[in-house]
């Protein structure tokens, strides 16, 4: 068995098949980056429209508050196939891999809404109380006063789920999607051995993880040296 895997090898890694594994796995660090970066912009502004006090956003708070709740409860397959079905349904022709973006993007958008409060309610409200003392706007409390102190508690968790959902877009494949799950179902119907091709897939999956997982940690403990140090120098 051994032996005639070896042999499968050279027949594998043809440049045809490399440059279809690079496609997929393009495809599969896309999502994940485009999800995280939609999903950080648009969390955001749901956690300031959850976090707000003025009683006219109060419709919007709670779209926002049944938003985050009803889509992280929700399974990013169910999510996916609702989106690629209902597309059909409604006459929209939009290609598998747009669905997969959009998909990506409403589900990571609850997740990290959730990540950006946490970070933004952890600053000191003597903080806040501070930059209302000097008359400042709700903006202005938010980007110089809210937003710098929180930046460093939210960026590693964001950065982990982000890595997280590397894993996740493998389920894209069942929208048709080119990704590297997609690429390897592709090369064992070909006839290669399924041990060698879900082996392959298996380390291009840990080579786009693991520097991404080493960047987030360094990036958790640069910042959270950073936030201790002005701790103690507010102190």
């Amino acid at each position: 068995m051994l032996a005639f895997i070896a042999a499968e090898i050279p027949r594998l890694f043809t440049i045809y098949n490399v440059i279809l594994l690079a496609k997929a796995a393009v495809t599969t660090l896309s999502l994940s980056a485009v999800g995280c970066v939609v999903g950080l912009l648009c969390g955001t502004l749901l956690t300031l429209a959850r976090m707000s006090r003025r009683r006219s956003l109060w419709p919007l708070k709670a779209l926002a508050f049944l938003y985050i709740e009803i889509m992280r409860r929700i399974p990013f397959l169910v999510t996916l196939m609702t989106f690629y079905f209902g597309a059909q349904v409604l006459g929209f022709n939009f290609s598998p891999l747009e669905i997969a973006f959009v998909s990506t993007s409403v589900i990571s958008t609850a997740f990290v809404a959730e990540i950006v409060r946490t970070g933004l309610q952890a600053v000191k409200a003597s903080q806040i109380e501070a930059a209302e003392v000097m008359n400042f706007s709700v903006w202005q409390s938010f980007w110089l006063v809210r937003l710098p102190q929180a930046w460093p508690i939210i960026l590693p968790p964001v950065f982990g789920y982000f890595v997280l959902f590397i894993k996740d877009t493998a389920l894209a494949s069942q929208a048709g999607v080119l990704e590297l799950t997609q690429a390897a179902k592709i090369l064992n119907t070909k006839g290669f051995s399924a041990s060698l091709v879900y082996a392959t897939v298996l380390l291009l999956y840990f080579v786009i993880s693991y520097p991404l997982a080493r960047l987030g940690g360094h990036l958790e403990k640069r910042l959270g040296t950073a936030r201790h140090s002005r701790s103690r120098r507010t102190v």
